[in-house]
């Protein structure tokens, strides 16, 4: 699995990359968490708002640092 945060570096997108990295630590999940923080590569996403939360490539949030549960739940879906 990879997971990228798209941000550029505010308190929300690394409260997002904290959990993230929890959350694969606690479950002993097979994952890469990727930064990206260059606006060009965000705005690629389409996503307007960060933090955002991409998971194999697929746009899970953006905008706002879901709970950890819901974090979870994306990543094992």
């Amino acid at each position: 699995m990879i997971i990228k945060i798209l941000g550029t570096g505010c308190s929300k997108c690394n409260k997002l990359a904290k959990l993230v990295k929890e959350i694969i630590e606690e479950n002993d999940l097979e994952a890469s968490v990727e930064k990206v923080e260059d606006m060009k590569d965000i705005m690629s996403y389409g996503i307007m708002s960060t933090p955002g939360l991409v998971i194999d490539e697929e746009i899970k949030a953006s905008g706002t640092v879901p709970s950890k549960k819901k974090i979870k739940k994306m990543m094992m879906d």
